[in-house]
């Protein structure tokens, strides 16, 4: 800062002590473009701190592909100066000392002292407007694609629901039409009907959970428009994205369920290092476990085993997630693998809140769901699924759980070429 005695001001102490406290960068020019004063702050903004920009150019502060227009704007509004606010609807850009450019917004003003006639600016820093400016054309961006996949699992969740309900349709109408086997017919009928109330009421809440929860969270959005409420839109963009997983979920146990009805379950086995499958799959489920949990692997016997890694990962990625699920922080989960020439037996314990004896007989029916895990969220449909694809396998699944002191399953597959599943 030059002694008072020199400056655009004259000499006027309660100015320079205004003018080097203020709150935001200032710089004074002269007609010929001269910086003539500038405060602490400007200093500070363009790295001007060991040694003043009095004296400098102002086009040393602007990227050098402005500088030939900059001279001519600046003389024309030395010759018609009046204040203005500049940077509106536009980005200005500004140079540092050492060449790095930073996004500003410059308000202009002018006055004279004597006959000498000066231009004042007020800059500021707007840099991190700018990037939070960016952050929410992207969320808005990623907005756009949460919208676009929403559409998509309402159309298809549609089709599936209406596929569904044509099926149990038919199934009634048949047995309505079978008057010969009336006892078997009115079996079926009662099977059909609760299996639909099972799926109305599981749809009717699982559903309906996360759609409401993305609809609420979108509508909130709308609400939050400063930048200084990002952290809120983030907290209900992940609430949306979160809700998007669930119903992607849901809907994947319906499509798997549909194509196991329909036979069209293709088996494509394959030669594999069992150790590394499960190693790759621990490592993939870790962002699933609750504070505190583990994952403890064993294996012994042959590395290698012969059978549809595909069908297996599904297998292992239901019972797994139920584990942690089902099983409270701090505790272990354990995975087993055995592999011996004719088979490889596969084993996933917890000790979690378990399974009550009189609901153990239906674990693998369609949408049942023991009476102990009503508050948590689920389809009632992996554990049948497992039990399908093991069944195509060729395999056996068993299990032994005791209520509140955790749980254990155990599957045994057959290490054989394709043409034993043939």
């Amino acid at each position: 800062m030059p002694n008072t005695e020199t400056t655009a001001f004259g000499n006027d102490i309660k100015f320079e002590a205004l003018f080097n406290s203020a709150s935001m960068a200032i710089i004074v020019v002269d007609k010929n473009g001269v910086i003539v004063m500038a405060n602490p702050l400007a200093n500070n903004l363009f790295a001007y701190n060991d040694n003043s920009m009095v004296g400098e150019v102002l086009e040393k502060l602007i990227p050098q592909r402005y500088h030939h227009k900059h001279v001519g704007y600046r003389d024309h509004y030395i010759e018609q100066p009046k204040a203005r606010t500049m940077g509106l609807g536009m980005t200005l850009s500004a140079q540092k000392k050492d060449g790095t450019e930073f996004p500003v917004e410059i308000s202009l003003g002018q006055f004279k002292n004597g006959d000498e006639q000066f231009a004042i600016a007020y800059i500021a820093d707007i840099s991190k407007r700018k990037l939070n400016e960016e952050k929410i054309l992207l969320q808005q961006a990623e907005m756009e694609l949460v919208n676009e996949e929403m559409k998509k699992l309402n159309a298809n969740l549609e089709a599936t629901v209406n596929s569904r309900t044509n099926e149990l349709q038919l199934t009634l109408n048949a047995l309505k039409a079978s008057k010969e086997e009336l006892t078997l017919s009115l079996e079926k009928e009662k099977e059909v009907n609760d299996l639909k109330s099972r799926f109305v009421s599981m749809a009717s809440h699982e559903f309906r959970t996360p759609l409401s929860t993305i609809l609420s969270s979108i509508s909130l959005l709308s609400k939050y428009i400063s930048t200084e409420e990002q952290y809120k839109r983030d907290k209900h963009i992940d609430r949306i994205k979160s809700s998007v997983k669930t119903l992607t979920d849901i809907l994947n146990e319906f499509l798997s369920l549909g194509r196991i009805e329909e036979g069209k379950v293709d088996i494509k086995s394959e030669e594999f290092d069992i150790s590394e499958f499960f190693k790759d799959l621990i490592n993939e489920m870790s962002v699933l476990l609750k504070p505190g949990q583990n994952f403890q692997f064993k294996h012994l016997g042959q590395t290698h085993t012969y059978t549809d890694s595909h069908l297996l990962k599904h297998v292992m990625i239901n019972l797994i997630s139920n584990a942690i699920k089902f099983s409270p922080e701090n505790s272990i989960i354990s995975i087993e693998a055995e592999v011996s020439a004719n088979t490889a037996q596969l084993k996933i314990s917890d000790n979690g809140i378990g399974i009550p004896v009189a609901d153990q007989v239906h674990l693998f029916e369609r949408f049942f769901r023991a009476t102990n895990v009503t508050n948590i969220q689920g389809t009632g449909l992996g554990l049948h699924i497992v039990g399908r694809y093991i069944e195509i396998l060729k395999g056996t699944i068993k299990y032994h759980s005791e209520f509140e002191k955790g749980s254990t399953f155990e599957i045994v597959l057959p290490t054989k070429m394709i043409n034993d599943f043939e």
